[in-house]
């Protein structure tokens, strides 16, 4: 997976992130070159780390968490107001316009890499940003321990740092998109997180069992570009299926003239 480009602009998310912090910031230009979203080759978050699901308390581990189906995961600050909470809304807000069904066609999974946030923050964080309805009911926000939460990020490459004299994190401001089996499918920039790279990106992870006809043939001719983290058209494909389309026209129009001459001047 080719992500330079990408992890580039996570990079300046992250920077990004710090400037609504004090300017007494004690990360050093080392501390935040480590910061990025760049999951190596693949990437397989996993799924037997143990969380506590926000909404309840229960005790469940990322597995169950995706049950099966493809995930938007996004490792989120719950505390975060400079970038977790506009990309929430954003990315809440792009999947609501996908069409696919919450819960059924794909799964929304945050994950809370604060320790010091508190599962009620997680959960008017996520409430506030999502909204009542369909997503935010079937969305799954997690809260766990420094290990558990590390082993996830560090699987799929999501690498973070606390500043300790204002308290707070850099981080990415980036999702991703698992297979049901915690494969790691896509990496989606919140810089051009639209409806149509989200139900592409969930219908490739889906592997079939998402979306329809209309969807397999729409990632015929578009692709994803790891530099930009969007789905763009495959003009050569498009060319390739419109020439197709072409040779296959003409080619029944001759046959239709072919089949109406010998009809009407018949031997």
């Amino acid at each position: 997976m080719r992500v330079r480009g990408l992890a580039a602009r996570f990079g300046l998310a992250a920077l990004l992130a710090l400037l609504g912090q004090p300017a007494a910031a004690g990360l050093t230009p080392k501390d935040l070159s480590g910061v990025g979203l760049a999951p190596p080759p693949g990437a397989r978050a996993p799924l037997d780390a143990a969380f506590t699901d926000a909404a309840d308390g229960r005790g469940l581990t990322l597995g169950q968490a995706l049950a099966g189906r493809p995930t938007l995961l996004m490792p989120l600050d719950y505390a975060c107001r400079n970038v977790c909470d506009p990309m929430l809304s954003l990315a809440g807000t792009a999947l609501a316009a996908t069409g696919l069904v919450p819960g059924t066609d794909f799964k929304l999974v945050t994950l809370g890499f604060n320790p010091r946030a508190p599962a009620a923050t997680a959960r008017a964080m996520v409430t506030e940003q999502l909204g009542q309805g369909p997503l935010l009911a079937s969305a799954v926000v997690l809260t766990g321990a420094p290990g558990p939460v590390e082993a996830v990020t560090r699987a799929v490459g999501y690498a973070y740092a606390y500043d300790r004299d204002t308290e707070s994190y850099a981080h990415p401001a980036g999702a991703l998109v698992l297979a049901g089996d915690g494969r790691v499918a896509r990496v989606l920039s919140p810089l051009a997180m639209t409806a149509r790279d989200l139900r592409l990106a969930l219908v490739e992870a889906g592997e079939g069992r998402v979306g329809g006809l209309a969807d397999r043939l729409v990632l015929l001719c578009y692709g994803y570009d790891p530099q930009t983290g969007i789905y763009t058209p495959l003009i050569r494909r498009i060319l390739a299926a419109s020439g197709l389309a072409t040779v296959l026209g003409i080619g029944l129009l001759v046959l239709g003239l072919h089949r109406r001459s010998r009809r009407d001047h018949p031997v």
